[in-house]
């Protein structure tokens, strides 16, 4: 009952008074971990810590959103009536979007709640090991502010007037240096090898990985350099993390699409961080949005009919690749997923064409059309067949056993995407090694291992350079939350594309401050061009 009452009070403290929600917008925290007294039980607030994280990076209108409405990856048309949202969807793709855009603005304040309520833990005496898992959820909360909108807001301690004293401000690549000089403080006081659920020495090490292979991103974005010092300390925490793998290709499911089913935090074995979603336990946020937002209300299980992917996103694949996946049905072909598709029909992947149910009967659309979905897709629909446009994406295994939460882990890092950023650091100048457990030592190898395992069903590349492996990236982590970060890193993010005609204004390699925060805290100011 203490913990419940501890959790309870936490939620409460963040989103129970509009006034003082405000008055936190910009009272992030960041501190050596461990000052202060307060009476809170440090166990509790530790997980109330952990399920801040979960709405914005797991709710479809959040972080993943915002990483991925803004890419070639994903779109979320108006059909007619439905998912229109006052133009919110249309402004991200075509990189419209303004200081008040509302997702954006929700997404940047419960970002700095979830930093919040990590300090708070270490303002309550906790053990070394709680104070690192704290520390750790912090920083991933930075990273993404930093990432997204080069501004971090925080305070050492959650203690004292909050209103008082303004929040300091790290920015640009200073805030990338703080934030590894934490994680790697606190690696030897988290447990060792894999987060499932929880903040491990190999989820620290994924995250540096992410900040040394970004660091000329943060410095400058429309001219990022890569220095080899910091490639090659992504090559070191890749090894290091690799090395508590499994040797190849043990360390990858038979299945591809095991690493997102709903007993993934079993059977996923390429899971390096994931946050925990927990029927029994009701842990876990609104992870089932992943198909929800997608699939057609007359599928199994019934969804949203909202989000896409593109044509020239699907077109790039290979065939075979079974990443891909598709079809639907009783064919048991590259998107068959045993325990789904022979329940519902529904089949896993980017799903292009004639839909049907486990009866191996053609579905329709409510209209009466055939609910046989299209490459072609606008960012807003008229017509008769307003329902089918677009190729739906189920990267997330539908759970037919639990509705909310459904109990998919949510997945941040995992095995696949370290092998790729230790290719691609590789690539940018830093010095092989020899990896551990057989996954490769060369860019060109580690890519190879990866087309040419069983659950990926490809042959091998004859050569590798940065584009070819910017494709991969889109194969293997499509609709996983890394597009716009891959995008921005590689020089692709303001291109013409799909139903984006226009090259985008540099401008858009940040997204604005907020209104309401630059109200809150004037130690905060507009990002250029905004």
């Amino acid at each position: 009952m203490k913990y419940a009452f501890y959790i309870m009070s936490l939620v409460v403290l963040l989103t129970a008074c509009t006034k003082l929600k405000e008055n936190l917008n910009s009272e992030t925290t960041q501190g050596p971990g461990g000052g202060g007294g307060g009476g809170g039980n440090p166990a509790a607030l530790l997980q109330g810590a952990y399920a801040a994280l979960n709405n914005p990076f797991v709710d479809q209108t959040r972080w993943w959103a915002c990483q991925e409405h803004s890419s070639d990856e994903c779109v979320g048309p108006t059909r007619g009536g439905d998912w229109d949202d006052n133009g919110i969807w249309r402004v991200y793709h075509n990189h419209r979007w303004t200081a008040d855009h509302t997702f954006l603005t929700d997404t940047y304040r419960e970002l700095l709640q979830a930093q919040f309520a990590a300090t708070a833990v270490l303002d309550n005496n906790p053990t070394p090991q709680q104070a690192a898992e704290a520390r750790f959820i912090r920083a991933l909360a930075m990273w993404a502010v930093l990432d997204g909108w080069d501004q971090v807001p925080f305070r050492p301690t959650t203690l004292g007037d909050l209103t008082q004293t303004l929040p300091e401000v790290k920015k640009g690549l200073d805030c990338a240096n703080y934030i590894i000089n934490e994680l790697e403080q606190i690696l030897p006081n988290l447990p060792p090898g894999n987060g499932i659920g929880q903040a491990s020495q190999n989820a620290a090490r994924a995250l540096l990985m992410k900040l040394y292979l970004n660091k000329g991103v943060y410095a400058n974005r429309a001219a990022p350099t890569f220095a080899a010092a910091d490639m090659n300390k992504v090559i070191q925490y890749a090894d290091q993390i690799i090395g508590t793998f499994p040797a190849y290709p043990a360390g990858f499911p038979p299945n591809f699409f095991d690493n997102f089913a709903p007993n993934n935090d079993v059977i996923g074995r390429e899971l390096i961080y994931t946050l925990r979603h927990d029927n029994g336990s009701g842990f876990g946020g609104n992870n089932q949005s992943r198909w929800y937002c997608t699939l057609h209300y007359n599928q199994t299980p019934s969804g949203w009919n909202g989000f896409t992917t593109l044509g020239d996103f699907y077109d790039a694949f290979d065939p075979n690749d079974k990443r891909r996946g598709g079809g639907s049905g009783t064919t048991i072909d590259n998107g068959y997923y045993p325990g789904l598709s022979n329940v519902t029909g529904l089949h896993v992947g980017l799903l292009l064409g004639q839909q049907r149910n486990q009866l191996n009967q053609n579905l329709l659309d409510r209209k009466g059309n055939p609910l046989s979905f299209t490459k072609a897709v606008a960012l807003k629909e008229t017509g008769n067949n307003l329902e089918v446009t677009g190729i739906r994406v189920i990267k997330y295994v539908p759970d037919l056993a639990a509705n909310f939460p459904a109990n998919n882990d949510y997945v941040i890092f995992r095995l696949a995407d370290v092998l790729l950023m230790k290719a691609e650091a590789i690539l940018r100048g830093g010095t092989a090694t020899t990896t551990p457990g057989g996954y490769g030592n060369t860019p060109l190898q580690i890519v190879n291992n990866i087309r040419t395992h069983p659950s990926r069903g490809l042959g091998p590349l004859a050569s590798i350079d940065l584009e070819t492996l910017y494709k991969e990236r889109g194969f293997e982590l499509y609709w996983e939350g890394w597009r716009r970060n891959d995008q921005i890193r590689f020089g692709k993010f303001l291109a013409a594309r799909t139903l984006k005609p226009e090259v985008s204004d540099p401008k858009r390699l940040l997204f604005p401050i907020p209104n309401e925060q630059l109200t809150i805290n004037p130690n905060l100011t507009q990002n250029p061009g905004y």
